[in-house]
């Protein structure tokens, strides 16, 4: 819509294009609120050396992961703890006592999970247990004071055993996307809402790592956010997580069972509002 005005001398005003049209709007109520006195806890479990029991080699490079990620979540005003080399029992003492700690003064709360997996477990260092274990200890009806708050998990872990192969290609395929709309008004919220799960990986995948560099995905995330990480919602981040993943990494080996492989993080989200920090 184009509307022109006349000025009090008699010329015309240009027409101005509706913001509509000019603007993408970002309405509040769809957006978490971030007006509290912290913005919240992330907790680093960062398992480098495994028992021998497990068969799990031990996870060269992951400190200076978890050195980098500390970084950046600080720099995005986290209060952030690290705590290295943690067996099943205290991984999940450590986020019980988390979960049942008041939240009431932090707008959301995070967790970093670096350890080996396959698909739905990770490991602690005497052997693996149910992600879900953990991620359930902060449902709605679990931890009352993140009620309708993000709770954000970023898992680097293999899930699986399977390679990418990788394909040459100009352009990646339409996404179309289904919207469903219910306009009841509901005064309950799922307690499975507002958790977000971003993985190094797909399910079944391995996940890369340099021994010396770090793995794929936590470099590319840590590079995105502190570049992104206080102008961009969370889904941004991590879809430019995805493409810096998928475009600048392939692994490079003498065997060739193990060369020139890819890898594309995944994300699942059931945030219920756009996210910014």
């Amino acid at each position: 819509m184009f509307s022109s005005k006349k000025k009090k001398n008699g010329e015309e005003e240009q027409p101005k294009p509706s913001l509509s049209n000019q603007y993408r709007i970002v309405t509040p109520t769809f957006q978490y609120n971030m007006d509290y006195k912290k913005v919240g806890k992330c907790i680093i479990i960062n398992n480098k050396n495994f028992e021998d029991k497990t068969g799990m080699g031990t996870r060269n490079g992951t400190d200076k992961d978890a050195g980098d990620l500390a970084k950046s979540f600080k720099n995005l005003g986290f209060e952030v703890q690290i705590y290295n080399d943690r067996s099943r029992d205290d991984m999940e003492k450590l986020l019980k006592q988390a979960a049942e700690e008041n939240h009431s003064d932090a707008a959301c709360f995070a967790c970093i999970l670096l350890s080996h997996g396959e698909e739905g477990l990770i490991y602690g260092t005497d052997g693996p247990m149910a992600i879900k274990s953990l991620t359930a200890l902060f449902r709605g009806d679990k931890c009352k004071s993140l009620i309708g708050k993000p709770k954000l998990f970023f898992i680097q872990a293999c899930r699986g055993s399977e390679f990418d192969e990788g394909i040459q290609t100009d352009s990646g395929p339409a996404n179309d996307r289904c919207l469903e709309t219910d306009a009841n008004p509901r005064y309950k919220i799922p307690v499975e809402a507002d958790f977000l799960f971003a993985y190094s990986t797909v399910p079944g995948y391995y996940s890369w790592r340099n021994p010396g560099r770090g793995s794929w995905f936590v470099q590319s995330l840590c590079s995105v956010l502190n570049e992104h990480g206080k102008q961009l919602e969370i889904m941004q981040i991590l879809t430019r997580v995805n493409y810096v993943v998928a475009t600048n990494f392939e692994s490079q080996s003498d065997d060739p069972r193990f060369s020139e492989k890819k890898q594309i993080p995944c994300v699942v989200s059931m945030l219920t509002k756009e996210l910014y920090f």
